[in-house]
């Protein structure tokens, strides 16, 4: 793993939004190629029916070799590793189109080992192929209080690992938590937050390994001010982005996940004034206007600084040093 957080920040795939798309729906796969999203991800698991799964993965080969995925992190999720689809999932979709690939999705991840299996058969079908190996990226998703509890082993299980995502709703149904909304607070819980200690847990161990934090779909697509509030909540405490399930929650979490103009402004004028201020004056701390400026707030300006780069803003302003 990267020493410092800030080398593994300039490496990541943005991932403001990651849209599912079914497998078995070629329609829905073409569409997906216009839209903003920064992950599509065509979805072998839930969205597929058992009879569709093998006709999805011919789908999903033929999309990733013949559509237009510029300026996308293109993904597949495969099947629950419990069950009979999983190998064939994974070798006929890297086989068949690990050129084109950039990452695996594994759901339902409860400890290392799932991942490390993926990884050691993603290692066997890239030499066997004559891919580069390692290139393939993996994405765990937690969906149940056991990859919670293991957490901290899972994002370390693998150098392919990328990101950790939070799968809610078979979380919410592992713990018996007393819904049937997908993404709201349960009804009766007024103390604060249900889902805080969830978002943290993940969050603490993704950047412990110097990982992304993903958070789960809101599931009443059409109420895109409910998304918008509810990405708000974990975009603030620092993901990197959340699944979105319908092309009209795009926009929004691309909005919600980028920082203000403003803020990514001020961002790199810390980071040009720190940069001045430190080799040019050779000082560790300095004033930027009636801010003081030092070690802590370059990084803190760095983490601004490349989202508000990934997410393709210019600047407005610029930084003239003192006379």
């Amino acid at each position: 793993m990267a020493a410092h957080r800030v080398d593994s920040i300039r490496a990541m795939r943005s991932r403001r939004t990651t849209l599912a798309v079914p497998g078995s729906n070629p329609r829905f796969i073409e569409k997906a190629q216009g839209l903003a999203a920064d992950e599509i991800f065509l979805d072998l698991e839930d969205a597929v029916a058992p009879a569709a799964k093998e006709d999805a993965r011919k789908n999903v080969v033929a999309a990733l070799n013949e559509g237009d995925w510029t300026g996308k992190v293109r993904a597949v999720r495969v099947n629950d590793l419990e069950t009979e689809w999983t190998y064939r999932d994974v070798i006929e979709i890297v086989e068949g189109a690990g050129a084109n690939l950039d990452c695996v999705m594994l759901p339902k991840v409860q400890d290392p080992s799932h991942v490390q299996w993926l990884d050691r058969l993603l290692t066997q079908i890239e030499r066997a192929m004559g891919h580069e190996v390692g290139r393939i990226g993996i994405e765990a998703q937690i969906e149940d209080a056991r990859g919670m509890v293991n957490i901290d082993a899972i994002a370390a299980s693998s150098p392919r690992l990328e990101t950790l995502v939070f799968g809610p709703g078979d979380f919410m149904a592992s713990i018996n938590m007393r819904t049937l909304v997908v993404g709201e607070q349960p009804p009766g819980y007024t103390e604060g937050d249900a889902y805080h200690y969830i978002l943290m847990r993940i969050l603490m161990a993704a950047r412990a390994h110097d990982l992304q934090a993903i958070d789960g779909p809101y599931f009443n697509v059409r109420d895109v001010e409910a998304f918008r509030r509810v990405a708000q909540r974990s975009a603030a405490l620092g993901f990197d982005g959340k699944w979105v399930l319908h092309p009209s929650q795009v926009e929004a979490g691309n909005e919600v996940f980028s920082p203000a103009q403003d803020d990514y402004d001020h961002a790199e004028l810390i980071l040009d004034a720190y940069e001045y201020y430190t080799t040019v004056e050779r000082r560790g701390a300095a004033m930027l206007g009636d801010e003081m400026i030092d070690e802590a707030s370059r990084k803190m300006a760095l983490v601004i600084a490349v989202k508000g780069r990934a997410a393709g803003l210019e600047r407005t302003k610029t930084f003239e040093p003192p006379a």
